[in-house]
C-alpha cells in the first residue's frame, strides 16, 4: 500500500475544551488508485486529507507514505519527502504574491534544481486549465477561480507519486471543470500518480476507483465508485 494510516486521531482545543474532529481512523490506499473522501462540512475531511500528507501531526496513530513512516522524521525530512513525492492542492490557494503565474507553478521543481529543464510542461498545464493569456499575472491580478487554476497546475507539474486534493474543482466553471478532472484522470492513468481528494462534488467522486465517506470525524462508508 503507498499510503496507510493506523489509530489516526486528531483533537483540538475549542474554548478550552478537546474537540475531536478524526477518531481511530484507519485507511489504506493502493498505489496508482483514485480515491474520493466525501462527507459532510466538518466531518474531518480536510483534517484527514492534512494528516495523510503530513503537514499536520496527528494527536495519535501513524501515517506511512510510500514506505516512509512520517512522523518519525523530522520536520525538515517530511518537507524533503514532500517536494520529491507528494502534491498538494490547499482550497485557499498558498500561491506566492511576488511571482507570476508561471513562476508559482515552477516552484516546486525549482526546489529539485529542474526548472527550466521543465518550464514547457508548466507552460502546457497552464494552458490546459485556461490560463494561456494570464502566465505572466501576478496571483492579485487573478481571479479566485484563476487562482485556484494556478495551484492546480502547480500541484501537476512535477508528476508527484502521491497527489492530494482539497475541493479541486470548488471555484471552477463547467468548461474549465472538466478540463482540470482530465488532467486528474490523465496524472492517475500515465503518470501513475495515486490521488486522494476531498470533494463536494458527487458527479467527481463517482469517477473514482474508490469512495469513502466520512462522518463526524469518523469513516461511515467505503465503496467503489464509478471508475473502479
Amino acid at each position: 500500500m503507498i499510503i496507510q494510516a493506523h489509530g489516526l486521531e486528531k483533537t483540538y482545543l475549542s474554548g478550552g475544551h478537546p474537540l475531536t474532529v478524526l477518531r481511530d481512523v484507519d485507511l489504506e490506499v493502493a498505489p496508482e488508485s483514485f480515491v474520493a473522501v466525501v462527507g459532510p462540512s466538518g466531518s474531518g475531511k480536510t483534517t484527514l486529507l492534512g494528516l495523510l500528507a503530513g503537514l499536520d501531526r496527528p494527536t495519535r496513530g501513524r501515517v506511512i507514505l510510500d514506505g516512509v513512516d512520517i512522523f518519525a522524521s523530522t520536520e525538515d525530512e517530511r518537507a524533503e519527502f514532500r517536494a520529491r513525492r507528494v502534491g498538494f492542492v490547499f482550497q485557499s490557494f498558498h500561491l506566492l504574491p511576488t511571482l507570476t503565474a508561471l513562476e508559482n507553478v515552477l516552484v516546486p521543481l525549482e526546489l529539485r534544481g529542474e526548472g527550466r529543464e521543465h518550464r514547457d510542461r508548466a507552460v502546457d498545464l497552464l494552458a490546459r486549465v485556461g490560463l494561456s493569456g494570464r502566465m505572466e499575472h501576478y496571483p492579485s491580478q487573478l481571479s479566485g477561480g484563476e487562482q485556484q487554476r494556478v495551484a492546480l497546475a502547480r500541484a501537476f507539474v512535477h508528476r508527484p507519486r502521491i497527489l492530494f486534493a482539497d475541493e479541486p474543482t470548488g471555484n471552477l466553471d463547467g468548461e474549465t471543470e472538466k478540463g482540470v478532472v482530465s488532467i486528474l484522470e490523465e496524472l492517475n492513468r500515465e503518470s501513475r500518480t495515486t490521488l486522494v481528494l476531498v470533494t463536494h462534488d458527487l458527479s467527481l467522486a463517482e469517477r473514482a476507483h474508490r469512495i469513502v465517506a466520512l462522518a463526524n470525524g469518523e469513516i461511515v462508508s467505503d465503496r467503489p465508485g464509478g471508475g473502479a
